[in-house]
């Protein structure tokens, strides 16, 4: 149970909803099984099975969005339409035109629909109903914003908004690496990419690489802005920060990974225990980089 892509929100200090409250919606909104003509079905799964849809340890929580698609590759719904078409030309003596072709196209995927495969897929998300923290574990800024559509029309009234700091990421990270070090409990890593700001978008990467040299800077003074730039949390927590303040390919070093009993045979309790520790870790990383990136913005009104 280990995070690695954080999109961070921000709800009210604290979020005022009742445990029962949001379990109860949970499961009123369950993952259901794709349906004969479904391509889709979106819905809540228990992150352990038979404990519940709301995992809940020392006052965090735990929530995992589920999908089940049906698998319908384009290239055999083509194929079984030219087949289709050239049968009907045959019939009608002359080549089908675009609105016979897009209704046989409608009509194939129906018959295939109710045979084809169906995948399913999850996401994770951390809520911190004291602090105000609401993390979606996913890798791009459409996927975290799909699995927060599916909160909003699960719990009646989200109150959720985007972190937003006083400065922007890439400003900091200009800085930080100018001066050789962020503030606070960080150190820069040895991963960095740069773009200029032009239409053209040259960029600059780095992979294991000290930058501290003038090469770095002379790129700066250029114009070139960071886009990504590894970072290292207390010796504790390795992770690449964006532009857009995300929070990408987090990894939870030795020292705190060693202080978990993996010899216990207790699968539910190794699962609590690594949820426990992560949701520790996080709510002492995230207000700390906040206060990096200069403090949150005051929200207006």
């Amino acid at each position: 149970m280990w995070f690695r892509n954080l999109v961070v929100f921000r709800l009210p200090q604290p979020w005022q909803i009742a445990p029962a409250q949001l379990e109860e919606a949970l499961s009123r909104h369950a993952l259901q099984s794709c349906g004969a003509l479904d391509r889709e079905s979106l819905g809540w799964l228990e992150p352990q099975r038979g404990r519940g849809h709301l995992h809940s340890v020392g006052g965090q929580w735990l929530l995992r969005a589920g999908a089940e698609q049906k698998i319908l590759p384009a290239a055999v719904v083509r194929q079984f339409a030219d087949d289709r078409a050239e049968e009907l030309e045959r019939e009608q003596g002359f080549k089908p035109g675009r609105r016979q072709l897009r209704e046989l196209k409608e009509r194939i995927v129906d018959e295939l629909l109710p045979r084809a495969f169906a995948r399913r897929r999850s996401d994770w998300l951390w809520i911190d109903p004291e602090q105000g923290w609401l993390v979606v574990d996913a890798a791009s800024d459409n996927r975290a914003e799909a699995v927060l559509g599916m909160l909003r029309d699960t719990v009646d009234e989200l109150p959720v908004r985007r972190l937003d700091t006083e400065r922007a990421p890439s400003t900091a990270m200009s800085e930080w690496l100018l001066e050789g070090a962020p503030s606070g409990p960080f150190e820069i890593d040895r991963e960095l990419e740069l773009r200029a700001g032009d239409e053209e978008k040259a960029t600059v990467r780095y992979l294991r690489h000290d930058l501290s040299g003038d090469e770095v800077a002379a790129h700066l003074a250029a114009g070139k802005r960071p886009t990504r730039l590894a970072l290292c949390y207390r010796e504790r927590i390795s992770f690449v920060l964006t532009e857009s303040g995300h929070l990408r390919r987090l990894g939870f070093l030795d020292v705190v990974r060693e202080t978990l009993d993996k010899d216990s045979g207790d699968r539910e309790a190794e699962f609590d225990s690594q949820f426990a520790l992560m949701a520790s870790e996080l709510r002492q990383l995230l207000p700390d980089l906040v206060d990096a990136l200069g403090g949150e913005r005051a929200v207006a009104g």
